[in-house]
């Protein structure tokens, strides 16, 4: 099965920062997020081994779900002066390294994500395809399925969790589908929008549990009164703010954008130009890794044709005995 790696641009690069100590490049410039976010990329396609391969990224202005709740993200801390220039870096040398990017004024990067996943298992009509998005953003996960999957960060930048279906519901007592409608109840702090007052993960995941999506919870409202008026009360009076919750949870899988995948394959990526790079900035130990995955694929390529003479051999043997040759 081929498989695509969508990457959270803003999440990595916003992850490293904040665990790696302020390393320098050879110019004297803070780069830790740069080589934070180009470690985690070659371990993934070391892990991985990406047939595709595509980076999506936020963007400055405002995006649709400000206009929805004025207060989104609003308690969010400004960004680090020493962490924009970083982005500019990280995005040149992707640029350079010919990897696809997608980022769009008035979306997410979670958004762009949610839709080249759509549009990559779509555009398989064998249903051939695996997609692995790479991000430490637990929204990611209602975009689980049977074809998605979600490579989390546990530890530092490189230690990641593979989460799926059964993982996540196991993990959350939830399906992934259900992560909109748990956020619908209970919010979201650090976006800074509120769910139903006094529904808190425990009461939510009961109540998910029970009826399943936070629709059938207001069907079935008369239901819970029987059991727990309290409740129902408090479901009844933040019912307008749940359902305000759920839009704003909600990531769009129809942005404007449209995914080529033949432009995403990793067969199209520059080595020498990301090595180029690398050298120019001072990462010595990235450019190793680099060389070392040039061996890989000559290794690689050497198992190939060795498999493919065998085949040959093979076939050559029995089109003689057919008498074919």
């Amino acid at each position: 099965m081929e498989r695509i790696i969508l990457i959270d641009g803003n999440a990595i690069i916003h992850r490293a920062f904040h665990a790696l100590p302020p390393l320098t490049n050879k110019n004297g410039e803070l780069a830790n997020a740069v080589y934070g976010f180009f470690s985690m990329f070659l371990r993934i396609i070391e892990d991985f081994n990406p047939q595709y391969i595509v980076v999506c990224f936020d963007r400055p202005k405002p995006t649709f779900r400000k206009e929805l709740y004025v207060g989104y993200q609003a308690k969010r801390p400004k960004i680090s002066d020493d962490l924009v220039p970083q982005i500019k870096f990280v995005h040149e040398i992707l640029e350079k390294a010919k990897i696809v990017i997608f980022e769009v004024d008035g979306y997410e990067a979670d958004d762009l994500i949610g839709t080249v996943a759509r549009q990559a298992v779509e555009g398989k009509l064998d249903g051939g395809l695996e997609v692995v998005i790479v991000s430490g953003d637990r929204d990611m996960l209602q975009l689980l399925n049977h074809n998605v999957k979600a490579a989390m960060p546990v530890v530092g930048i490189t230690n990641m969790a593979l989460m799926d279906e059964e993982k996540t519901e196991e993990k959350y007592g939830i399906k992934p589908s259900q992560f909109i409608d748990y956020k619908a109840l209970v919010g979201d702090p650090s976006d800074n929008y509120p769910g139903v007052s006094g529904v808190g993960p425990k009461t939510a995941k009961m109540l998910l549990q029970e009826y399943k999506t936070l629709e059938n919870i207001y069907k079935n409202l008369n239901r819970v009164a029987s059991k727990n008026p309290n409740l129902a009360k408090k479901l009844a009076e933040g019912a307008e703010s749940a359902g305000l919750a759920k839009k704003l949870a909600t990531i769009v899988t129809d942005a404007p954008i449209t995914l080529d995948i033949h432009k995403c394959s990793t067969k199209y990526f520059d080595i020498q130009g990301i090595k180029k790079a690398f050298e120019n900035i001072g990462f010595k130990s990235l450019i190793k890794r680099l060389k070392e995955g040039d061996k890989k694929e000559v290794i690689n390529k050497k198992k190939q044709v060795i498999k493919k003479d065998k085949k040959e051999e093979k076939r050559t043997e029995e089109n003689k005995q057919l008498g074919l040759l």
